[in-house]
């Protein structure tokens, strides 16, 4: 997901996702942990869009 796009969500809708995301995420890590991904870099993609997302959302709670 893009930065504009994360950008246009509402502040809620933003931490939803956030949530859903880092639920993702954790199934993921332990995915890898018992078995190898096809591709690692899958984590680090979605580690990267959840601090993106974080970010924008910080910058929204800032600016109220």
């Amino acid at each position: 997901m893009k930065t504009v796009e994360i950008k246009e969500m509402s502040a809620q809708d933003l931490a939803e996702r956030i949530q859903a995301e880092m639920a993702s995420y954790n199934q993921m890590k332990l995915n890898h942990a018992v078995a190898p991904l096809e591709n690692n870099s899958q984590i680090k993609a979605a580690r990267r869009n959840i601090a993106r997302m974080k970010t924008v959302l910080r910058q929204k709670e800032l600016n109220k």
